[in-house]
């Protein structure tokens, strides 16, 4: 893996943000954020004191959170607390993948009318942060059941040319078991490969079910890494 990727994925909030994504920034100048519409993720340039104070001055009010994830915990900004940090384990799908199989007739894009159904699972289930307009970005497909949105995973941070995030893979309790995570992962890994980007993700470290299905899909442990939620004081 080249020097470029490695450090693209070691700080790809603030690179998707200066690149990809930057049309859905908040430019504080030495720190940077995510429209909270479509999510919390933030990245400041540095932990030097300029870079705190911007980072600091993104969080929009008392019921706001930034998220940073970063190969270390990141220091909480004078006027802000820390909220909770948690391990992650950063994996890429780098290696040759299976050639893309046949259609999946059950398998469907998810579009702004499917948006209620997309943020009820999301936050019952928690694949990670799911703002108002998060399905805008996310390039989302699904699978539904009996009229119900049962599955769904799709893409979020892009932060080089080339590397796209699996995200937001989450299924409904009751229809778990049957296998529709991993048809949906690779659904999108396959989109992801037709496009010539290499798929990456994150599981909390201690999720071991995650982390062995994402192996059986290709995907290999990167490197540890940590998400940071900070709020004002």
């Amino acid at each position: 893996m080249s020097a470029a990727i490695d450090a693209a994925l070691d700080r790809q909030v603030w690179n998707m943000l200066h690149g990809r994504l930057a049309h859905l920034a908040v430019d504080g100048g030495a720190a940077i954020r995510l429209d909270p519409r479509y999510g919390p993720f933030a990245a400041a340039r540095d932990a030097s004191g300029e870079a705190q104070a911007a980072l600091a001055s993104l969080i929009a009010g008392p019921d706001d959170e930034i998220w940073l994830v970063e190969p270390e915990a990141w220091p909480a900004p004078p006027g802000t607390r820390l909220v909770r940090t948690a391990p992650l384990l950063q994996m890429i799908a780098d290696g040759p993948l299976p050639v893309p199989g046949p259609s999946d007739p059950e398998i469907v894009e998810l579009a702004e009318g499917d948006a209620a159904a997309m943020a009820e699972i999301a936050h019952a289930t928690e694949p990670g942060p799911w703002g108002e307009l998060t399905h805008r970005y996310t390039n989302s497909v699904g699978i539904w059941r009996d009229g119900r949105l049962a599955a769904m995973a799709g893409q979020r941070m892009l932060p080089a040319p080339g590397l796209s995030e699996v995200s937001g893979v989450c299924t409904w309790p009751e229809f778990r078991g049957q296998g529709l995570a991993t048809r949906l992962i690779r659904h999108v890994m396959d989109r992801m490969q037709a496009q010539g980007e290499v798929p990456y993700l994150h599981s909390y470290a201690k999720n071991s079910g995650a982390i062995g299905l994402y192996e059986s899909l290709g995907f290999r442990p990167r490197r540890a890494m940590t998400v940071t939620v900070l709020a004002q004081a």
